[in-house]
C-alpha cells in the first residue's frame, strides 16, 4: 500500500491548522467571544460532515454497538473544542508560528506518553533516548521561534 497519500493528507492538514487559527480569531472578534467562535466553528465542520456522510452512502452502527463502546471514545469531541476553543483564545496573543510551536510541542510530548503506555488504542513503544532527544529540539524549536 502506498504511503504518500497519507504523508500529503497529513501535511496538508496540518497546513491548515494557522489558517484556521486565524479565521477562527477573528470570526471571535464577530461574534464577540471566543466560546461563540469555538461553537460556529464546530457547527460549520459538522454540517459539512453531515453533507460529506450524506453523500459516503455511510450507513450507521447500530444503537447496541455504540452503546457498547467504552466510555472514553465519546471524549474525542470534547477535547477537539477544547483545541479550538485554546486555540481562538491563543492565536492572537501569541502569533501563529508560536502557536503552532506549543501545539506541536505538547502534541509531541503527549504522543511520547501515549505511546509508551500505550493508552487509547496504541501499541506500547517505549520512550528512547532518541526520543527524548527529539522532543528536546521540539522544545529548543519553540524557544527559538517565540524569542528569537
Amino acid at each position: 500500500m502506498a504511503i504518500w497519500p497519507y504523508l500529503l493528507f497529513g501535511f496538508l492538514a496540518g497546513a491548515m491548522l494557522p489558517i484556521q487559527f486565524g479565521i477562527n480569531a477573528q470570526l471571535a472578534t464577530w461574534v464577540d467571544s471566543p466560546l461563540r467562535a469555538t461553537l460556529v466553528s464546530f457547527a460549520v465542520g459538522t454540517a459539512a460532515l453531515a453533507v460529506v456522510m450524506l453523500a459516503a452512502h455511510r450507513d450507521w452502527p447500530s444503537a447496541e454497538r455504540m452503546g457498547s463502546a467504552p466510555w472514553w471514545v465519546w471524549a474525542g469531541g470534547l477535547l477537539g473544542a477544547f483545541y479550538v476553543l485554546g486555540s481562538v483564545v491563543a492565536a492572537p496573543k501569541l502569533g501563529a508560528v508560536t502557536l503552532v510551536a506549543l501545539i506541536l510541542a505538547g502534541q509531541a510530548a503527549a504522543s511520547l506518553l501515549v505511546d509508551h503506555f500505550g493508552w487509547v488504542g496504541f501499541e506500547e513503544n517505549p520512550v528512547t533516548p532518541g526520543r527524548l532527544l527529539g522532543i528536546g529540539f521540539v522544545a529548543a524549536g519553540v524557544a527559538l521561534v517565540r524569542y528569537a
